[in-house]
């Protein structure tokens, strides 16, 4: 395969879990045939269900699948990614692109088991890409060129907003998005739980909460306007909103959530060191 190769070359997603099927959905939907895809999943049942929901080929081996792509794509843990690197690398005829969604793993450790000069691409995706709104960063290793991260760019497309970032800025990027929808399920059930105590039933105050988070994030998209802009123009003078934002600064609900995201840098480099070593 070249760099530039049009079209929707022959996908085989390693994994059938649910990031796996996300991935599946979103070839699907960007244009690549039900032949054009293969998926791998050691558990029969799984590998059945996705077959017989999507109309790809699936089976257990990765190496069979291997032989057969022009794009690789790991949808498998972490802790597994050495094992079926090892799998695949004899079976690579050179050109194919190797993408990964494996969190933590440095680009370093697939060029360093697979055939000289394969191209490696990485992902770092979110859960929220499961229903097309989630945000993706890529980059590509030392062999992968720009027609590489195209080709990439176009089978993620229809998993929400990618974006190409320096493999350096990953750990940054786990912390903001790859961890972000944790932060903001946190809001969501604080909020809920602030409307039970003022008196709403749990079912209504979660129900608020929710489309209250997915309004304002739809709104922030729309207008462009930087947060600030918009919560002052929530912010009546001497109000509601005020004395909430007030409480929100004297709780350090701000620096909690800088900390939190320094936290998951920081761990997220940890284990990257792992994985290097």
């Amino acid at each position: 395969m070249t760099d530039q190769t049009p079209g929707t070359p022959h996908v085989a997603v390693l994994g059938g879990g649910v990031m796996g099927e996300t991935l599946l959905s979103a070839l699907l939907t960007a244009g690549w045939t039900p032949e054009q895809v293969e998926v791998t999943e050691h558990a029969a049942a799984r590998a059945d269900e996705l077959a017989g929901r999507y109309g790809v080929r699936t089976g257990a081996s990765n190496r069979d699948a291997a032989v057969r792509a022009d794009v690789v794509l790991l949808a498998v843990k972490p802790n597994v990614v050495s094992t079926v690197l090892d799998e695949i690398a004899p079976v690579l005829k050179g050109g194919e692109v190797v993408v990964s969604v494996a969190a933590g793993v440095p680009i370093a450790a697939y060029e360093g088991r697979l055939p000289a000069g394969t191209p490696v691409v990485r992902v770092m995706p979110n859960t929220p890409a499961v229903v097309g709104k989630g945000a993706s960063a890529i980059a590509g290793g030392a062999h992968a060129t720009d027609g590489h991260l195209v080709l990439v760019e176009k089978m993620l497309a229809a998993t929400g907003l990618v974006v190409r970032v320096a493999e350096k800025d990953l750990d940054a990027v786990t912390a903001i998005s790859g961890s972000g929808p944790a932060y903001a399920f946190y809001l969501i059930d604080a909020m809920a739980e602030a409307g039970v105590l003022l008196g709403l039933t749990r079912d209504l105050a979660t129900r608020l909460a929710v489309a209250t988070v997915e309004g304002s994030a739809a709104l922030a998209a729309q207008s462009g306007d930087h947060p600030v802009v918009l919560r002052e123009r929530v912010s009546s003078p001497d109000g509601t909103t005020v004395a909430a934002v007030r409480e929100l600064d004297a709780h350090g609900v701000r620096a909690g959530v800088v900390a939190a995201a320094e936290a998951a840098r920081d761990r997220s480099r940890e284990l990257g060191a792992q994985y290097a070593g």
